[in-house]
């Protein structure tokens, strides 16, 4: 079979036409194309007058092993690679240990899969609640501002991931081609089959919450466990020969007391586990600080994005709502750049700690809301932690001190908000002028439970206030009514990857200085995104069966 890339079309071009560009391209008759199906489809919308859908597609013909030799300088047209997802073993049934997972998010939904499809029965521990609880108490919160600190946007079946745009594409380098067993795991699951070849595919929340409890039925019927409510308090380990700076897992001990062993354990907690992340330093575990980024939501009508990206071709079938991805350099040093950009979608509370206001976006698979939501961020190095802190030459000594730099912008935007987890927001016009805004103008906020108009410059270091300042005009110049005045930021956004990194051994995946820990995911510092998060996982869940099998 051939791969055939970048074949370009109108956008609105006929069915048949792209069967003719195959023959065009191959210069063969149609009698010798047996078959072809798309493998990825995108755009080009740089000009906007005559956007075009680009195809790669797999295609099979008559001819395959003399096209490829006609065309073996040509780069756009290759044998197709095997994407097929191929396991790296299987458990014997006389295998007694079972590996622990701790966390259900993407990561550990996909270890707690591929090992159960490999027979391991792992048991997973997730401290919040089954999804469709977690989203009542998640709406609840939204509706009532009562939070639970187990059950929210942060925890909870799914991870954050569920509460989001439920985006399916990444940047992460994929020569195994995992993302494809990702996907089509999901489509098993009920998501669309388009997602398997539309070039930016994205599923939304109410799709998700359905497709991870067909993926938690299939783990449990292949013989793993699920277990809610159960947050892992200490790891329980033992030392290696006498040494004291290497240790093996044995178990572990969560918070009712109950003691779980085993010589496998995935860690898969996200990136808001704070007292996990501190029970593990606390435990010698090996962990680094790692940059991150903090900002703003920031929303426009839908429809003005669609116009600046898509003129008079917005509202297209095939191209849906418009999304953008901006970055601006700074004079001050900074860089800032969008992040997990929402098309129609809303701007959600995404606390997890009282007294604390974190924003995130979120949108539906249909994107009709009337507004697009992004973060606007600055990047963060740790340098910068001690900001705001009362101790800083302690503060800049300890791993954890990301953590506790996040703590006091999400306070300070509570108390602005109004201590109630009602948002602080501001206009952009009023914004890039310094000025408090009093209500909204076009671009009515979606954030629930509610807002309050502030001046957002008392919510972040002034480094980072100037910086934002100084990308919004910028970012106008590329998507006309970007900075607009009626333009909204929301504060504050402080999750956008985690603090910390626990660090791992490339080859084992193992933890530097604990045998049999298998850090993973956007928590420990490894991806970023749902489908990054999955292929980590099933990279961690190989690893692990790999160890179990010798």
């Amino acid at each position: 079979m051939l791969r055939l890339t970048n074949i370009k079309l109108d956008l609105n071009h006929q069915p048949e036409q792209l069967q003719q560009a195959i023959l065009e391209k191959l210069g063969i008759e149609a009698e010798q194309l047996v078959e072809f199906t798309v493998f990825k489809r995108g755009y080009d919308a740089r000009q906007k007058s005559q956007i075009q859908l680009i195809y790669t597609l797999d295609v099979q013909t008559t001819l395959d092993d003399e096209l490829l030799q006609t065309f073996e300088k040509d780069t756009q047209v290759k044998e197709s690679p095997d994407t097929r997802y191929h396991f790296v073993g299987q458990a014997p049934s006389t295998l007694t240990e079972r590996p622990v997972v701790i966390g259900f998010g993407p990561c550990g939904l996909f270890i707690g899969l591929v090992l159960a499809q490999m027979g391991f029965k792992p048991i997973v521990l997730e401290r919040g609640k089954e999804v469709r609880q977690r989203t009542k108490d998640t709406f609840g919160f939204w509706r009532k501002k009562i939070l639970n600190t187990e059950s929210n946007v942060q925890f909870g079946e799914g991870g954050a991931g569920t509460f989001s745009d439920g985006k399916l594409y990444s940047q992460v380098k994929d020569p195994k081609h995992y993302s494809r067993k990702v996907l089509h795991e999901f489509v098993d699951a009920g998501a669309p089959e388009e997602i398997l070849y539309v070039s930016k595919p994205h599923i939304g929340t109410f799709k998700l919450v359905t497709m991870v409890e067909q993926m938690r039925a299939k783990i449990i019927e292949l013989g793993g466990e699920i277990r809610f409510e159960q947050r892992v308090d200490t790891i329980n380990m033992a030392p290696v020969n006498g040494s004291s700076d290497k240790k093996q897992v044995t178990g572990v001990t969560l918070a009712t007391g109950e003691v779980i062993y085993t010589k496998h354990l995935a860690l898969a907690i996200g990136h808001s586990a704070r007292d996990t992340f501190k029970m593990l330093v606390e435990q010698g575990v090996f962990v680094k600080a790692k940059p991150f980024s903090v900002g703003f939501r920031i929303e426009h009508e839908q429809s003005v994005i669609d116009e600046a990206r898509f003129g008079k071709n917005a509202g297209h079938p095939i191209l849906g709502a418009a999304d953008y991805k901006l970055v601006h350099h700074c004079k001050n040093g900074r860089s800032v750049y969008s992040f997990c950009m929402c098309p129609g979608g809303t701007v959600v509370a995404a606390a997890s700690e009282e007294g604390r206001l974190v924003t995130n976006g979120m949108s539906q698979y249909s994107r009709h809301e009337r507004n697009a939501n992004s973060a606007i961020v600055v990047g963060i190095e740790p340098k910068d932690f001690t900001y705001g802190s009362e101790d800083p030459e302690s503060e800049a000594e300890n791993v954890l001190a990301g953590i506790e730099f996040q703590r006091r912008l999400e306070e300070k935007a509570f108390k602005l908000g109004g201590e109630n987890y009602d948002a602080p927001v501001q206009l952009v016009g009023d914004f890039l002028n310094s000025r408090k805004s009093g209500e909204h103008g076009d671009v009515e906020p979606s954030y629930k439970p509610g807002v309050k108009y502030c001046d957002l410059s008392e919510t972040l270091p002034e480094y980072a206030i100037d910086a934002i300042r100084e990308a919004l005009p910028a970012f106008n110049r590329k998507i006309k009514g970007f900075s607009m005045n009626d333009a909204t930021l929301t504060a504050v956004e402080t999750r956008t990857s985690s603090p910390i990194q626990i660090t791992r051994d490339k080859e084992t995946l193992e933890s530097l200085n604990v045998k049999g820990l298998y850090p993973a995911g956007e928590g420990a510092g490894y991806a970023g995104g749902i489908l990054s998060a999955g292929i980590d996982g099933i990279k961690v869940a190989e690893a692990i069966a790999l160890s179990m099998l010798k």
